[in-house]
């Protein structure tokens, strides 16, 4: 999660939008102190965003190297997800 001042937001929150709307979680400051959170309405991150506002969870900032790290799955649409996951689980407990 990237963190900005409320004076580089207010220079131009259209960037930050986009920026945002990318899939990137935004951080807004004032004198060091979090006032805002900016969290994309869709994506991977979205299913967060309440758990964020409410203060339950925080989230890490992901570099592109994270991401690249994670796994990527070609799922046919008639496999269910969770059975691939758990057939691959159960081949590494062989």
């Amino acid at each position: 999660m990237s963190t900005i001042s409320v004076r580089e937001f207010s220079y131009n929150p259209s960037a930050v939008f986009a920026r945002v709307e990318k899939g990137e979680a935004v951080q807004v400051t004032r004198h060091g102190n979090v006032i805002a959170i900016l969290l994309p309405g869709s994506g991977p991150v979205a299913r967060y965003a309440d758990l964020v506002a409410q203060g339950k969870i925080r989230l890490k900032a992901a570099t592109s190297a994270d991401r690249a790290r994670l796994p990527h799955y070609e799922v046919p649409a008639d496999v269910s997800p969770l059975d691939l996951l758990l057939a691959e689980r159960e081949e590494d407990d062989r």
